[in-house]
């Protein structure tokens, strides 16, 4: 229920054919600075505004005047990126998002309709389609004693060989706020997070995490 194709509607970014090279998302953690620099590259001019080098910002995004776009990045259509937001570069930004004040982005392939709207910071990470970061909620990506992140889902452990491992959100994932992802943290589709969690490891589908005692499956109508 971890791999990429468990977790991720790959119609809704335009990184589908490179994530499709992976069986585990984390996998595709190390290319996605080439991978933005390629896409951009193809990109329609009659769509996309290239800012600076290797800055491409759709022409239907608005991006605030104190928000700071590092190269690479793609900004896609119809998203906003508020004020003092910060994209350190490796961010590739899908259709429709938002990208809200004084959040910090590096590393990351956000999907589609995806929402990180105040206060967060994203790094090493992929959120999927319509997933949603509540206010101050965060990935931690690298772990205290800086050793490589290991996947861990009950007595299962998979080994990454990444030192920098934030989170992978599966689609319409709902974290609450003021919630820590920490390192190699991977959440099933349609699952909510409880506000204030600290969460690690992997966390099923259609679940609600109130803590790391109480994950339980949501009722089908």
């Amino acid at each position: 229920m971890y791999k990429t194709k468990d977790l991720l509607d790959l119609d809704h970014t335009i990184a589908k054919d490179y994530l499709e090279k992976f069986e585990y998302p984390w996998e595709a953690l190390g290319g996605i600075k080439d991978t933005i620099i390629e896409l951009g590259k193809s990109l329609s001019k009659d769509e996309y505004d290239e800012m600076s080098e290797n800055v491409w910002v759709a022409k239907s995004a608005k991006v605030y005047p104190t928000a700071y776009l590092g190269a690479p990045c793609i900004i896609g259509p119809e998203s906003e990126v508020r004020h003092c937001a910060f994209i350190r570069g490796s961010a590739l930004v899908g259709k429709g998002c938002v990208v809200g004040n004084s959040v910090e982005l590096k590393n990351v392939i956000i999907f589609d309709n995806v929402q990180v709207p105040h206060y967060n910071y994203v790094g090493d990470s992929i959120l999927g389609y319509k997933s949603h970061m509540g206010a101050g909620s965060i990935t931690s990506n690298v772990k205290s004693d800086k050793t490589l992140v290991v996947v861990k889902d009950s007595d299962e452990q998979i080994p990454t060989g990444l030192k920098k491992f934030g989170a992978i959100l599966g689609d319409h994932v709902e974290v609450g706020c003021n919630s820590v992802l920490n390192p190699g943290t991977v959440i099933g589709r349609n699952t909510n997070i409880y506000p204030v969690s600290r969460v690690r490891g992997v966390v099923p589908a259609d679940s609600i995490y109130k803590d790391k005692d109480s994950i339980v499956g949501k009722e089908n109508d």
